[in-house]
């Protein structure tokens, strides 16, 4: 009988010290969580019952538990290293099969899918033309092609004109600074793309508080003369709305016909020196992909060369109400069980789900100076059980010499 209880306590003293040496192994495996071993004692019953005066029939290893508890976040270069901090899993497609992982890396292969080294594909809610999350999920794919270009539509205008100008003696002419009091200039995109300078001139009249524009691209007129009119307060009051339209016309280049409006809205006329205080234009050229942000709430952005943004879609976490329940998978993930529960699937920040880091990796949660202590722990519980066999033996063997 004692042969056999101390048996039992060298296979659970295997058992543990089996489980160290994975949780060691795995002590800079990303994403990794440790597990610990948890024995139940063995006694020998009846329908009866067990006798008091009976002792225990050894020890068993009853179970190997999953410590999901927060791992240490590494910073990385690499903005699609991924972290979660606080509750949930990544969810990654595997070839057809929903698995769960804390192991962030991941990059765009060939296909545009981000993906982790293995091939399992993040999955993610997607996003709509207008950028907006749709809450269907499927595999993360990005779209790598060009932005094309938008032509100008809009140009907002925000300036001072000194209310103390005079009126210029002569009649206008873009050459001659002397026919405008000021003028200033931006950039504008036609229909292909391409870049073109849109000047505005500003020339005061005789009748007071109004203003005179002309519109020049690529120094041809295509608007003006045309009213602009303050109140004797300063405040733009013609045109109407803030908002002057610029007749249709076709740039050099062989793009399209092209319309403007300009947003003068915020324009005002104050005695103090002229000023620009905003110029900006809602057109841009085409666009590569340059890169991917993603953001605490799992917004993927993509960013392209002609500044633009555009939100791909946003990743998905999953949940469960007992993880520990999850069965353990190769290469860092884990399966839903029955144990588990069903999975909960959100965007992170929502609900108990966790924030996303991105450039940085979540390490495992091994402490090699705790392992080592629990190594030594069970290195001393199987030494004890052999020197019980060893003893039992030793007593087996005098009774046999008996004569």
């Amino acid at each position: 009988m004692s042969f056999r209880v101390a048996i039992s306590g060298l296979k659970a003293a295997s058992g543990d010290l089996g489980v160290i040496a994975n949780n060691v192994a795995n002590a800079t495996t990303n994403g990794f969580k440790k597990s610990r071993a948890e024995f139940s004692d063995v006694f020998a019953v009846t329908d009866l019952g067990s006798s008091t005066s009976t002792p225990g029939s050894g020890v068993r290893l009853a179970a190997i538990t999953q410590q999901f508890t927060q791992g240490n976040i590494t910073f990385t270069d690499n903005n699609l290293d991924l972290a979660i901090s606080g509750r949930g899993f990544f969810v990654v497609d595997d070839a057809g099969t929903q698995v769960y992982t804390r192991a962030g890396s991941f990059g765009v292969d060939r296909e545009g899918f981000l993906s982790n080294s293995q091939g399992k594909q993040l999955i993610a809610f997607s996003a709509d033309s207008s950028g907006n999350i749709t809450g269907a999920a499927s595999p993360m794919q990005i779209n790598t092609a060009s932005i094309p270009p938008q032509a100008t539509s809009t140009m907002t205008v925000n300036l001072n004109l000194d209310a103390a100008e005079s009126p210029p003696a002569i009649a206008f002419d873009p050459n001659n600074p002397a026919s405008f009091n000021h003028s200033t200039s931006t950039s504008i995109i036609d229909t292909l793309g391409s870049t073109h300078l849109a000047s505005l001139y500003y020339r005061k009249t005789a009748t007071p508080n109004q203003w005179e524009t002309y519109t020049l691209v690529d120094g041809v007129t295509v608007g003006g003369p045309d009213s602009v009119q303050f109140s004797s307060g300063g405040i733009l009051t013609v045109p109407a709305g803030g908002s002057l339209s610029i007749p249709s016309f076709t740039p050099a280049g062989g793009g399209g016909a092209m319309t403007l409006t300009l947003n003068y809205a915020d324009s005002t006329q104050f005695g103090s020196p002229f000023s620009v205080n905003a110029l900006s234009q809602d057109g841009f050229a085409t666009g590569r992909l340059s890169g991917l942000d993603i953001g605490p709430d799992g917004i993927i952005f993509a960013r392209f060369t002609n500044g633009q943004s555009r939100v791909e879609g946003q990743l998905a976490l999953a949940d469960f109400a007992n993880p520990q329940g999850l069965s353990p998978l190769s290469e860092t993930t884990w399966g839903e069980t029955f144990s588990s529960g069903s999975v909960v699937v959100g965007a992170p920040g929502t609900s108990s789900l966790g924030l996303i880091q991105s450039g940085a990796l979540e390490d495992s949660n091994v402490e090699i100076s705790e392992e080592l202590v629990n190594m030594i722990i069970a290195q001393r519980s199987f030494q004890a059980n052999a020197e019980v066999i060893s003893t039992t033996d030793a007593v087996t063997q005098s009774i046999i010499n008996l004569r």
